[in-house]
């Protein structure tokens, strides 16, 4: 798993001013704040919308309504079950409850003990060998609890 900077405002900083000359700059801004930091830091929100002359509460908007921003730290690990009809047709919604329910987690959550993080995607583009998933970026295919659970543990 990648290693994340800490919080720090003249980095954040430094990746809006890299950022804003694009058209439609708030995505990337926000794809290269989390990629620097591993979520999108509350104090990152008033940052970006000052420099795009947006209100808080429209880049707040965004955050909130891509699923792929975190508005937390991750876990060290990060584990994307597939969530798309072609791994649903072959036991993904079961799957997921079952790793949900072992994990003691729920979507976009992280375990108490911070190992793992646990996020859906919708498709992986595996479908041949679903249910699928990546776990830190490593796709995963035909998959059991017991697999998910093996190969979580093989990282921890």
């Amino acid at each position: 798993m990648a290693a994340f900077e800490p919080w720090n405002e003249d980095r954040a900083a430094t990746i809006i001013g890299q950022n804003i000359g694009q058209e439609g700059a708030t995505l990337p801004i926000l794809h290269a704040i989390q990629h620097a930091f591993g979520y999108v830091p509350p104090d990152a929100v008033p940052m970006v919308a000052k420099a795009l002359n947006l209100t808080r509460a429209e880049v707040h908007g965004i955050v909130t309504f891509y699923h792929e921003f975190r508005r937390s730290p991750p876990g060290r690990h990060v584990l994307h079950l597939c969530r798309a009809e072609a791994c649903q047709s072959v036991g993904a919604d079961a799957l997921a409850e079952q790793v949900r329910q072992r994990l003691d987690v729920d979507w976009h959550d992280t375990t108490p003990d911070g190992r793992l993080s646990l996020e859906p995607v919708f498709c992986l583009g595996l479908c041949a060998v679903g249910p699928s998933a990546l776990l830190d970026g490593q796709p995963l295919g035909r998959l059991d609890a017991d697999k998910v659970a093996a190969a979580v543990e093989a990282v921890s």
